[in-house]
């Protein structure tokens, strides 16, 4: 699958010109009805000229992700849904899907993460 090309106003993750490493950066979380939310700051981890952010859930009810129609799944067994997606551009919303399987049926709900490239600073 291609990687999606910035638009206007978005950095794209290789512009940033980041060392490998581990950092933290301030995100804006928005849609589903609210009651969900995640973790900010995340975790960014650089390798490569490739990031990803570390996304924890506040609920232990998200059984995967989806980020550019690929399926992620958690990275832990207990607590909080937690799960490592990409992260292609910086500073402009990014759709993202989380399936909860908090309701009778599972549901996927649309959600938009935008990553605020000014927030990055190393992880301590």
């Amino acid at each position: 699958m291609p990687e999606p090309t910035p638009e206007e106003g978005q950095e794209a993750a290789e512009g940033l010109s980041l060392a490998d490493g581990q950092y933290t950066v301030e995100l804006i979380f928005e849609g589903g009805s609210g009651k969900a939310r995640v973790e900010s700051p995340a975790l960014l981890t650089v390798s490569g000229g490739s990031c990803t952010a570390t996304i924890t859930w506040s609920s232990k009810y998200y059984d995967y992700m989806l980020v550019d129609g690929v399926q992620y799944l958690p990275v832990n067994e207990e607590g909080n849904s937690v799960f490592v997606i990409p992260v292609a551009f910086f500073d402009a919303p990014m759709d993202v899907v989380g399936d909860t399987v908090a309701m009778s049926t599972p549901h996927e709900i649309d959600y938009t993460i935008t990553f605020l490239s000014e927030t990055i600073r190393e992880a301590e």
